[in-house]
């Protein structure tokens, strides 16, 4: 369906109806500069950037993609009258990073709900996010060693810095209960969350803490928890995300992150 507005005597409004052609695709592209340049080069829709980086979420860190990855898509294309209107749904990818293949698998659980599983019918979904950020850099990592860009001193970097325009949406990588939202010297404003006994996360140097957000209130994975800025000991607009196991800051990436629910046998 679509709404026709007719502005020429009058103004008249109504509905029409033209039948939506669907097409099955299959397409691939080899990584060499980004996921965003490798799909613009094979003159693909750009919808499939966020929706690649939306199955992934939770177990590819597209910050981190290199140079010769590789990725095949099967999934719908849609047409009125010949003219495209824009990609449907994706039914399966493999995506090579580093040399190892990420399957992904819809499956529809319910009428109108689906999940992606892998080859082996694990669902993709983890508890944590590999990010706090939709789209960004990282302009420093998780370090032993790392020379302090305002102090000039070598000290431990224990978190991942997320490089991003001021005001970009911050979020919460997982439920859990907020512990802290406050504003120190060094942090600028932050938040940390407490996500059960094992995991708590933190983010720093907010431009500012989203209205809500405070001790106590519970969150869930994905909800904007404040916004990129360079409050506190910092040079420029990023996040400092900060990932601790059993009171032990660690690099959540190099963590086998605990995952969300198998897909049920039938």
């Amino acid at each position: 369906d679509y709404i026709v507005f007719d502005l020429r005597d009058s103004i008249n409004v109504y509905r029409e109806k033209k039948e939506v052609t669907i097409k099955l695709r299959t397409v691939s592209g080899e990584i060499k500069s980004s996921l965003w340049n490798a799909i613009m080069e094979n003159n693909l829709s750009p919808a499939l950037v966020m929706e690649l980086s939306q199955i992934y979420a939770w177990t590819i860190d597209f910050f981190r993609i290199q140079k010769g990855d590789k990725f095949q898509v099967y999934y719908e294309e849609r047409f009125i009258e010949n003219e495209f209107i824009g990609i449907g749904q994706i039914w399966s990818v493999r995506f090579t990073h580093l040399s190892e293949d990420f399957y992904a698998f819809y499956f529809k659980e319910k009428e109108n709900f689906g999940s992606y599983f892998d080859e082996t019918g694990k669902t993709l979904r983890r508890a944590f996010l590999r990010a706090p950020l939709d789209f960004s850099r990282i302009s420093s990592r998780y370090s032993k060693r790392r020379k302090h860009p305002v102090t000039g001193r070598i000290k431990p970097h224990l978190g991942t810095d997320y490089a991003a325009p001021k005001g970009t949406p911050i979020l919460s990588t997982a439920n859990g209960n907020v512990v802290a939202a406050n504003y120190t010297r060094n942090n600028g404003n932050y938040v940390k969350i407490r996500h059960n006994s094992t995991y708590t996360t933190q983010y720093l140097h907010m431009s500012k803490i989203k209205s809500g957000i405070k001790k106590g209130v519970f969150v869930k994975q994905g909800d904007v928890i404040g916004f990129v800025g360079s409050t506190g000991l910092a040079t420029g607009p990023h996040v400092c995300y900060r990932f601790w196991k059993n009171g032990k800051q660690v690099n959540p990436y190099t963590e086998k992150l605990p995952p969300s629910k198998p897909m049920k046998e039938e």
